[in-house]
């Protein structure tokens, strides 16, 4: 099993910045690859940034220029860098992380989320 903890939302202006921080534990080098989704109200899960464990890395074209995804492997811990952040972004932001049975097959790990919300 895997555990994932987030850390690092809130609420803040348009235009400002927030990171968050998803912390994993337990069954770790299983993990594929580990990712943030994002869910507004009203709306369905979305992929907001990903990156493998050979680091390839993609975003959602939404926060492409304005998120940066990154890892520290020695902490265990993947970062959302978030800047630039409009009303819009406002969601529960969940950490994900992904362990491949095969290209088509997959079992996701979920932590418990983390508010963001960017008033105007």
């Amino acid at each position: 099993q895997v555990q994932l903890v987030e850390s690092g939302g809130g609420l803040v202006q348009a235009g400002g910045s927030l990171r968050l921080s998803c912390a994993a534990s337990g069954s770790i080098s299983s993990i594929n690859a580990m990712g943030w989704y994002r869910q507004a109200p009203g709306k369905q899960r979305e992929l907001v940034a990903a990156i493998t464990s050979g680091g390839s890395i993609n975003y959602a074209d939404s926060v492409k220029g304005r998120f940066t995804i990154s890892r520290d492997n020695a902490k265990n811990t993947v970062y959302l860098q978030m800047n630039s952040l409009k009303p819009e972004d406002t969601a529960i932001y969940y950490c994900n992380g992904k362990r491949f049975r095969s290209l088509a097959d997959w079992v996701n790990y979920w932590g418990q989320g983390t508010q963001v919300t960017v008033s105007s």
